[in-house]
């Protein structure tokens, strides 16, 4: 499989032959329960204090008074003197069930399936349909995945990027996420996440390069290195696939999962 190489300006460079990862069958099931498996290790731990709700000087006052033998604060002369405490269901008592902080919340998954699921969603940033289907608009573009030079990579400035990006077609797709903006009901309006912006395209680069510090300066358009790749970042909610811009250099690194994906692929046919 083959696919054009690009300059900063959009003009094609060469013929460039993508590596076997795009091979892999796409498997959209797959990608979602292995986005969920790697979501899972990001999730906070929560609990309760043990002995929260439970200390109060309560007993039960035993049978042949007329009430229940729930367990009741003691004393008298006050308002919560004689009121059920100390145990689930009733005023300032304990939870039945509270979340514990040493339970175990990340999902379990094979490792083979991982890798397919990963493949699978690298693949699909090939399919001009599936990229559709998420809501980008692609219409100007013919050819993916879109493979730029490593020129991309030295990129230091914002206007730079910008300039680049609409030369490859994309100002149809930055203007959506910069028009579709939703304001979320709820709690995390007061935790700073009052606005919610659509996702544009998705530059993946090699490590350490320049371009990688810019990867919050365009709103919807996120920049991560080929190591610190994840299937998080092409399938974001699930929704195969995100626009997926690669460097050569990118391109040249993934052929290091050529094995295994050759593997899987034998596996699945």
């Amino acid at each position: 499989m083959k696919v054009s190489l690009k300059d900063l300006s959009g003009k094609q460079l060469e013929s460039l032959e993508l590596p076997s990862v795009f091979n892999t069958p796409y498997r959209p099931e797959v990608i979602k329960k292995v986005y969920v498996n790697v979501l899972s290790t990001k999730f906070q731990p929560q609990g309760r204090y043990p002995a929260a709700g439970e200390i109060v000087s309560a007993e039960s006052r035993n049978t042949g008074l007329g009430m229940a033998r729930i367990a009741r604060a003691r004393g008298e002369g006050f308002q919560r003197a004689g009121q059920a405490a100390g145990v689930a269901g009733v005023r300032s008592g304990r939870l039945a069930h509270p979340p514990v902080s040493w339970k175990k919340n990340y999902k379990k998954i094979n490792k083979k399936e991982k890798q397919l699921g990963f493949c699978s969603a690298i693949a699909a940033t090939a399919n001009k349909d599936i990229i559709e289907k998420r809501g980008h608009n692609v219409e100007k573009i013919i050819e993916f995945p879109i493979v730029i030079s490593n020129d991309l990579e030295k990129i230091s400035k914002t206007a730079e990027l910008r300039k680049t990006l609409l030369s490859l077609g994309l100002e149809e797709d930055l203007k959506r996420s910069t028009n579709i903006v939703k304001i979320p009901s709820g709690k995390s309006r007061l935790r700073g996440r009052r606005k919610h912006s659509a996702l544009s395209c998705l530059i993946v680069a090699s490590e350490n390069s320049a371009v990688c510090k810019l990867k919050k300066s365009l709103p919807g358009v996120n920049i991560v290195s080929i190591n610190n790749l994840s299937i998080t970042h092409l399938v974001p909610g699930t929704k195969p696939v995100r626009l997926t811009i690669y460097t050569k250099n990118a391109i040249n690194s993934l052929n290091r999962i050529n094995t295994v994906c050759s593997k899987i692929q034998s596996m699945v046919k």
